[in-house]
Order: structure tokens, then C-alpha cells, then sequence
């Protein structure tokens, strides 16, 4: 088979000046440019053809060579980042596919087997059916999809490439649970925007990143650029997530959430919350189902669980956690602690592992509590102006404003 140059692509002798290459360029752009009718996929072959011969490259990249370069994911120009991704993702997409049919072929025979996918350029990935119908993963998933009828055992990290939501890696269960093999020791990790979805049962994980990135402006202005985001989705509507760290764009909605940190904007969607940490930031959201609960285990302090965190309710409630820090246990109306004596007079209802309810939540006079912040500051800015009106006792109100400060 004779190899195409980047002479022929451009239909051009061997041997043509740099004008007579940036002619053929230009006329064959018009022509194939998307903009005209032409096809993407065609115009940047030319591109990449006239690129390459402007550096004296006769021939382009084979395909070891594509995939070696499409290994690097940050650190370079936004083009090159998602030409590379997207040339690791369609080949590894490609490969999950051919694991996605192979593994339906055996749970429809009943059978075990085990088989390798993709590459030492790719990466290798093996998967095993076992005799009780579960699936085990050894190695790093990287993009692509696959669905399976039954539980998934996975040594490995998940992850998706960047910039090519085509190939975003989407692992689906139709039934039994997802496990990865002792994370916390192994240090395993879902990050970078992959999807994980449990239908009926649960998901017992390690780590979970998702991703922000500032992308440079395109017409290079300094100072201007936007924000990405690659928020990894964890999803077992009927079941448990079990999860350590949670940090950066992620999303949980499960049953139940059993988690120790949430950082940057976490959202979890779920009935019953259970949070073992003392970490969790301003900017994250507790969307609490109907009849669902809340428990923060937390003993000795709860200093990082940011008052400014929201929990929603789906009645349209939004409180915040700095509500539920401040409010005495003692103080809840009678019908709904009972036996309120048991505790004592100062403990509130973030900590050691108390439960807080939906119904409470919906009875929670927040409004009280904000009426009485507004009343604490306008006391302070009061106190603050006689002080200052008062000239006979200047040395007294600087003292007072400077303990304020």
C-alpha cells in the first residue's frame, strides 16, 4: 500500500516552494472548511499536512506515533490537548466497545473467560468474568463506554479525557454493585469528569475528583480566559455510595451517602446522608429527599464544616449549615425530641452523630435565626456610634473599636 505524503494531500509536487505550499493550503481550506460546507475532519487533515511540511515533515504522524503524542493531556496548547485526547479517546473507545460486546457474549452463555484490551501504547486493561457473574477490571480505565448486566469489581483508577466529551468514560451496572478492590489502601480514584452510574445497588469507591481548568483566551488576550468544568458524577439511586474524599466539581445522588470530606463545590443529592469527616466548604450543597436524614459523626470539632454549606429541600427550603450549628438540641420543639433531656444543654444538632430529619428541617425557624443576626449587628453598629459621638471618651472608643477589628 502506498503511503499517502503530505505533498499529495495538499496536491502538490515534491519539492514546492513555501508559497506554492501556502496557496494549496489556503485553496484547499476554503473548500473543505466546515464553514463552506465542507467536512471538520477533512480540513484538519490538510492543516495538519500543511503544519507538517512547514517544518520540513514529508509524511504524517503513522498511528504509533499519534497515540504516543496523544499521551500528554495538559501542559500545551488547547488545540494540541484535544487532538490528543481525542485521538486516545476514539482508539480506547474503540477497545471498550469490543470489551462491552465480549462481556454480554459471556453473561448470555454463562461462561467465564478472561481477555486483555488495548495496547502497551494504550494502555492495558484485563477483563475477567467469574464463574458468579461478576466482572473484574484490572487496570486504569481511561475513556470510553461500557454497560454491564451484573456486579464489577475494578483494580484500578477511573478516569475521562479532557476536552472529548465523545469518548467521556461511562461505566453503567444494570444490576449488582460496583466495588474497587480496597481503595483506600490501594489509593484508587475516580476523577477528571467520568460517570459512574449503579442502577440497582451500590457503589463502594475510593477518591473523587472532578476538574476545573482556565482555558486562555482565543484571540491570546491577556488576563481573559474561562472557566471549564469536568464534573465526575457518581450516581445509585436505589442503593448506597461509599466514598472517602470528595473534592473539585463532583456530583453524588444515591439512597444513601456514607462520605468523610466534601471540598469545592460538592453536590449530593440523597435520603439518607451519614458524614464521618470535619470537612466540608462553603460552596458545597445537600439536596435532602422527602422523609430522608442527616447525620454528622464529627465528636470534638466541627470547626470545618463550613457554616455557609446549603442544604436543600425539595419543598424549595434552603438552610444553612450554620443553622443547624447554632441551634440547641434542647431548643427543638418537644414533639419532636421527646427525651431532649438526654442530651446536653449545649450540644447542637451538627455532631456526634444526631440525628437531624427532614421534618425538623421543614419546621426550622431559619427566619428567627436570621432576624436575630440582624438584630446582634445593628446593636454592634448603635454601640458603635455612640462611642463615636461620645468626643469626652475618645481614648475609651478606640480601645472598644480596635478589640472590635
Amino acid at each position: 500500500m502506498v503511503i499517502e505524503s503530505n505533498y499529495d494531500i495538499l496536491g502538490i509536487p515534491e519539492g514546492s516552494t513555501e508559497k506554492e505550499i501556502r496557496d494549496a493550503f489556503r485553496q484547499l481550506a476554503l473548500q473543505s472548511h466546515s464553514d463552506r460546507g465542507g467536512e471538520s475532519n477533512q480540513f484538519i487533515r490538510i492543516k495538519q499536512a500543511y503544519e507538517d511540511l512547514k517544518i520540513g515533515k514529508k509524511y504524517p504522524d503513522t498511528e504509533d506515533e499519534r497515540l504516543k503524542n496523544s499521551r500528554v493531556f495538559a501542559n500545551d496548547m488547547d488545540v494540541d490537548v484535544m487532538r490528543r485526547n481525542q485521538i486516545l479517546g476514539q482508539q480506547i473507545y474503540k477497545e471498550m466497545k469490543s470489551a462491552e460486546e465480549w462481556a454480554a457474549a459471556l453473561c448470555r452463555a454463562n461462561i467465564t473467560a478472561t481477555r486483555l484490551f488495548g495496547s502497551k501504547t494504550l494502555g492495558e486493561i484485563e477483563l475477567e468474568r467469574k464463574a458468579n457473574g461478576a466482572l473484574l477490571i484490572k487496570g486504569n480505565f481511561m475513556a470510553g463506554s461500557i454497560t454491564y448486566d451484573g456486579p464489577i469489581m475494578m483494580r484500578g483508577n477511573i478516569t475521562s479525557p479532557s476536552m472529548a466529551d465523545e469518548y467521556r468514560t461511562d461505566i453503567r451496572l444494570e444490576r449488582g454493585d460496583f466495588k474497587m478492590v480496597d481503595p483506600l489502601e490501594n489509593k484508587y480514584k475516580i476523577e477528571n469528569g467520568a460517570y459512574l452510574t449503579v442502577e440497582n445497588g451500590n457503589a463502594i469507591i475510593g477518591d473523587v475528583y472532578g476538574r476545573k481548568y482556565r482555558v486562555e483566551d482565543t484571540e491570546g488576550r491577556v488576563g481573559v480566559y474561562k472557566i471549564r468544568e469536568r464534573r465526575t458524577q457518581i450516581s445509585a439511586p436505589n442503593g448506597k455510595i461509599v466514598v472517602e474524599n470528595v473534592e473539585n466539581t463532583v456530583t453524588l445522588n444515591a439512597d444513601t451517602v456514607i462520605i468523610f470530606n466534601a471540598q469545592d463545590d460538592i453536590v449530593i443529592s440523597t435520603r439518607e446522608l451519614l458524614f464521618y469527616g470535619n470537612k466540608i466548604t462553603y460552596d458545597c450543597t445537600i439536596k435532602l429527599k422527602k422523609g430522608g436524614t442527616m447525620r454528622f459523626f464529627e465528636e470534638f470539632s466541627i470547626q470545618g464544616l463550613s457554616g455557609d454549606a446549603k442544604i436543600e429541600l425539595e419543598d424549595s427550603k434552603v438552610i444553612r449549615l450554620f443553622n443547624l450549628k447554632t441551634r440547641r438540641i434542647r431548643n427543638l420543639p418537644d414533639d419532636l425530641i421527646p427525651d431532649k433531656e438526654q442530651y446536653a444543654k449545649d450540644a447542637t444538632m451538627v455532631g456526634k452523630g444526631f440525628t437531624i430529619t427532614y421534618e425538623m428541617l421543614q419546621r426550622l425557624p431559619v427566619g428567627e435565626m436570621q432576624k436575630k443576626s440582624e438584630s446582634t449587628k445593628k446593636e454592634k453598629y448603635n454601640e458603635s456610634t455612640h462611642n463615636n459621638n461620645n468626643k469626652n471618651d475618645s481614648k475609651g472608643w478606640a480601645s472598644k473599636f480596635k478589640f472590635r477589628r
